[in-house]
């Protein structure tokens, strides 16, 4: 079967999802920048998260909500990076919807701001899609790999920009701002306002109202900004990778979400499964030839016939143990491909990536192994 360069090549924007925790970030890094080493277009990736290590793996000093543009010099393209920062992005938001200058320095200067944009249901899921738009408007970029947050409900992202509209059409909005706005409005409020104003202060109220109020001059850039949004997630030069682990937990959200892309009818272009066992080890059989590792010339001259009894039998130990989870990987690979979504695996090993040469080598054979609908082996490791 292709391979994900492939099944992605008209790609402009790749989405890389699922739970958090499993080498989402690094993966989509090492996606970016196989994209920006082996062809001459100009990548961006988006990261919600970026450990440290990543930063100093792609010779930066941090990731921060500006763009960076990675050194490098054999490199038919570009690659920049950048983290999403949710106030710094919220307050961009604000300044480029409101009416007037005043207007956006009133809401950034309101005390009940900061709370809001950092504990609003779905803020951050919503401000990273808000991202995605602003930088695909720009045209700075052939293609932008998107690290998305990790959260309990992976769908959060996707729905965030509809729930976003729909807050501003909403009943409740209407009577949060009632008692600034006067009128019958407020008349038909008061019984809401008369409680809060018992139990939170009427300066709280007042500040709450006013903010609101000042929010819903916003409506109209709002809404169409998040509809234009939800509308980029259905182009056909967006695609998605859902990235996961073969554990329980994450692998039953990442099916999840991957059912739910199905049925969005949004374009799903692979399974990237991380930190399997190696294909060698992963065999149909680890049966141990006893014999043959008591007359092994390793053994037979290490040590007593004690020493070579106790490393023989930790030997065994250890390739049951690697035959115990080969069996369990095997079942549940086995049950992703009934889904008919091509599968690339990621082998684990020993080590980080730590440099540009690891995300390099990570990112091509992500890249360029052919995935099929049961597993490959992928000899790294992401972090």
């Amino acid at each position: 079967m292709s391979s994900l360069r492939e099944r992605a090549q008209d790609a402009r924007i790749i989405i890389t999802c699922g739970p958090g925790g499993i080498g989402k970030t690094t993966s989509a890094a090492a996606i970016g920048l196989s994209l920006a080493t082996t062809t001459a277009q100009r990548v961006l990736v988006l990261t919600v998260d970026p450990a440290r290590r990543l930063a100093t793996a792609l010779n930066l000093e941090g990731i921060g909500n500006e763009i960076s543009s990675v050194d490098l010099p054999d490199a038919l393209g570009t690659l920049s990076v950048a983290m999403l920062d949710t106030k710094a992005s919220w307050d961009a938001l604000i300044r480029r919807h409101a009416d007037s200058e005043a207007n956006a320095e009133a809401i950034l200067s309101n005390t009940l701001y900061r709370n809001i944009t950092e504990r609003f249901i779905q803020s951050h899921d919503y401000i990273a899609m808000e991202r995605l738009y602003e930088l695909v408007e720009t045209g700075e970029f052939d293609v932008i790999v998107v690290d998305t947050p990790p959260t309990r409900n992976a769908l959060d992202f996707l729905d965030a920009p509809s729930r976003m509209a729909d807050f501003f059409s909403s009943r409740l909005l209407r009577w949060l701002i009632a008692p600034a706005r006067g009128g019958v409005a407020a008349l038909a409020a008061k019984p809401f306002t008369m409680v809060a104003d018992r139990i939170l202060g009427g300066a709280f109220i007042g500040d709450m109202s006013e903010f609101f109020m000042l929010l819903a001059t916003m409506y109209e850039g709002f809404v169409e900004r998040a509809r234009a949004v939800e509308a980029l997630l259905t182009l056909p030069t967006t695609c998605f990778v859902v990235v996961s682990t073969l554990e329980a937990t994450p692998l039953t959200e990442a099916q999840f979400f991957c059912e739910e892309l199905t049925k969005r009818h949004l374009q799903l272009v692979g399974w990237l499964v991380n930190r399997v066992l190696p294909l060698s080890l992963a065999a149909s059989s680890f049966e141990l030839d006893e014999r043959a590792l008591e007359e092994s010339p390793a053994l037979q001259n290490f040590g007593d016939a004690a020493t070579r009894e106790r490393i023989s039998s930790i030997l065994e130990v250890n390739l049951e143990a690697w035959s115990t989870v080969a069996r369990r990987e095997r079942r549940a690979l086995d049950q992703l491909a009934t889904g008919g979504v091509p599968i690339t695996t990621v082998a684990s090993r020993d080590g980080l990536v730590n440099d540009v040469a690891d995300l390099v080598i990570l990112g091509q054979l992500i890249m360029d192994t052919p995935s099929v609908l049961k597993s490959n082996d992928v000899s790294a490791t992401p972090s």
